[in-house]
């Protein structure tokens, strides 16, 4: 296990999706509503999505139309619908300071921070439409170590930890204990000080 020193604050890099916020359940439900088939169920759309949004376009071999309903609809998504986690902005607030990469689009992002108050938690973001390459690719990574020199690394997916051990970061999956790739497992941010601190 990685070790971190608990004498100082860290130095934490976020993902955004189901790690910062429980946005999975209203992608769930779009993707299911352009599926548009009753034999598959909410949660086999989830778990596909939990692997990564490609992979379940990929998995239901979803049409360009289809992919751009999709667009279309996640447009529509109001930012009081992406609910953050419990306790996630206490773990923000004890940050000596957060940094973010996200595949999500610079202002979707904005706009969901600004509507919690949350943009003052972020020293910088690195967002999908900034041209780096995305994720498990290292280079965001790379330049946000260099950048903040990152303690820990939190995200939901094994693709938003692979960059961080390539780097020699410590990370932690948060609600996804079946990946053992991590150094730390969360799933309540409320017992972040128990396990990690």
């Amino acid at each position: 296990m990685k070790v971190l020193n608990h004498n100082e604050k860290l130095t934490i890099l976020w993902d955004f999706d189901g790690t910062l916020f429980d946005t999975y359940p209203v992608y769930t439900k779009i993707f299911k509503r352009i599926l548009n088939n009753e034999e598959i169920c909410e949660k086999e759309v989830y778990a596909q999505l939990k692997i990564s949004f490609r992979h379940a376009s990929d998995y239901y071999k979803l049409s360009s139309e289809q992919l751009n309903e999709m667009s279309l609809l996640e447009e529509g998504i109001t930012p009081e619908r992406m609910k953050p986690f419990d306790g996630v902005e206490d773990v923000l607030k004890y940050a000596n300071k957060n940094v973010m990469m996200t595949h999500k689009p610079r202002n979707d992002v904005h706009n969901i921070l600004e509507y919690y108050g949350w943009n003052k938690y972020f020293s910088e973001i690195v967002a999908g439409d900034d041209g780096f390459p995305r994720k498990p690719n290292k280079e965001s990574y790379v330049y946000l170590h260099q950048n903040h020199r990152i303690d820990l690394v939190i995200g939901d997916r094994e693709l938003d930890i692979i960059p961080a051990k390539e780097l020699g970061i410590a990370t932690c999956l948060f609600q996804n204990n079946m990946s053992k790739l991590a150094d730390f497992h969360l799933n309540d941010y409320r017992d972040f000080w128990k396990k990690i601190v």
